[in-house]
């Protein structure tokens, strides 16, 4: 088959450069807003005189079958035709005929290209931030639901201080929104349209950039022709914030696999969402935070390739850029995977409350609420922290609690302790006392959710 822009070339492309060079197995994905990139580019090439009337009207009618084929899965893209580009111009050519040769005026695949992957990220940040939504609503509604349970909060995976579960899962409700505020922030950056660049100096026609900006939705024009063709900062955008996304979800994965363990039994995950072993009967493995835990790595490594590609190109389009696309769309399928799945995950995952409870009254997380009430009594904040660490070391070394001792003994570490001492040794009490704004007290944390409540719409 020749090629559609074999003309200068004497020998047919060798087999294996065919394949190397061809980008058709992976670019399909862009097939759809190909086609509507060049709906757009007619329609201005008709506008401004390049096209006539009738030209215009066949070339887009001959589009639209393609485009309806493409979405019936009826069409069968080859490697002789490259791309995602020549493929469909040439199934324009099946459709109207020699009229076909006449889509291209005015572009090159270096402007095209970037067109439709401006088109398609922004298409899919849309889908996207609604799945982040939904997952902080899963959250939100599980914090809801359990602004009373108690569990340790840990700092360096050690027990440290009582907080509220609801104040826990909120952590992740707020990353969550700096991921969606990330994503929002880099469309305009995406809705910025580089067609009509042509290759890398500008159209030789007077071509109306607007026009198919406004047509697309873009809200703004590339305002120099090299750097519209040669860009790939918002690819290299998303998929840092896609790598950060991944980030937030593997640290949340690592929780939910230590916590569904035997040896915290603080979470029970669906079994809809858990798989078994093929030898150990008993086992329940945790498979959907393992591989989100796993595939962060694939996503680290998407961003890694597309810097490393990038990092010495001369402007403007170079084949490299190529590279771009298969690290794009596998991460983009890896955040569509790990979102569908952790959604649920979260909606159906039962709380042990009862093992959380008993956690936080056979440890030392009540420690720091006794020296604050040491400070509360006038002693210097280090004097009050050597005291309790004094008594905590006291009771490790007796294999008992802080609560176990009796007053004589508390005394003996300081005179100014009361009897009001046990109210404070209390997991509420020393919850309770963090009521700054952010903290985990139970008003604090109920006004939490009551924002979020605002800002997601939810309804429980």
């Amino acid at each position: 088959m020749k090629k559609l822009w074999g003309s200068r070339f004497s020998k047919a492309t060798a087999t294996l450069l065919e394949e190397f060079n061809a980008s058709i197995s992976f670019d399909r994905v862009l097939s759809e807003v190909d086609v509507q990139g060049s709906l757009a580019h007619v329609a201005m090439l008709g506008k401004v005189g390049v096209l006539t009337e009738s030209e215009t009207q066949r070339i887009q009618q001959g589009l639209q079958t393609v485009l309806s084929k493409i979405q019936a899965g009826t069409v069968k893209f080859t490697v002789a035709d490259e791309d995602i580009h020549m493929n469909i111009e040439r199934l324009l050519y099946q459709e109207i005929g020699e009229l076909a040769g006449k889509l291209h005026t005015g572009r090159s695949r270096n402007d095209q290209v970037t067109t439709d992957l401006h088109l398609y990220l922004r298409e899919q940040l849309t889908i996207l931030v609604g799945k982040l939504r939904a997952l902080q609503q899963a959250l939100l509604k599980q914090a809801a639901q359990h602004i009373d349970t108690l569990l340790p909060g840990y700092t360096h995976l050690q027990r440290a201080q009582p907080i509220r579960l609801a104040h826990h899962l909120l952590a992740y409700v707020e990353m969550l929104a700096r991921d969606i505020e990330r994503f929002e922030d880099s469309q305009k950056r995406i809705n910025t349209s580089p067609l009509g660049a042509g290759a890398l100096a500008g159209a030789g026609f007077k071509v109306d950039r607007q026009m198919t900006a406004t047509l697309l939705g873009f809200s703004r024009l590339y305002q120099n022709s090299i750097d519209a063709v040669s860009d790939r900062d918002y690819v290299i955008e998303f998929l840092a914030h896609a790598a950060i996304i991944m980030m937030h979800l593997s640290r949340l994965s690592e929780e939910l696999i230590l916590w569904s363990s035997q040896e915290f039994n603080f979470v029970q995950l669906d079994d809809a969402y858990c798989t078994g072993s093929s030898m150990m009967p008993q086992k329940k493995n945790p498979d959907i935070p393992e591989l989100v835990r796993g595939k962060t790595g694939r996503v680290y490594g998407a961003l890694v390739t597309s810097l490393t590609m990038m990092k010495a190109l001369p402007l403007a389009y170079n084949k490299d850029m190529q590279e771009d696309k298969e690290a794009l769309f596998d991460t983009v399928d890896t955040l569509h995977g790990c979102l569908d799945l952790y959604i649920p995950l979260i909606t159906t995952m039962k709380i042990n409350k009862t093992a959380m409870r008993d956690a936080i009254t056979q440890d030392f997380s009540n420690a720091t609420a006794v020296a604050d009430y040491l400070v509360k009594k006038g002693m210097p904040f280090r004097q009050a922290h050597a005291i309790t660490g004094q008594m905590v070391m006291y009771c490790i070394q007796e294999n008992c609690l802080l609560i176990d001792l009796d007053l004589a003994k508390l005394q003996q570490f300081s005179s100014v302790i009361e009897a009001e001492i046990y109210a404070v040794l209390q997991p509420e009490h020393a919850v309770e006392a963090r009521s700054t704004i952010g903290g985990t007290a139970r008003a604090s944390v109920a006004q939490q959710i009551a924002r979020w409540n605002v800002i997601l719409q939810c309804k429980y």
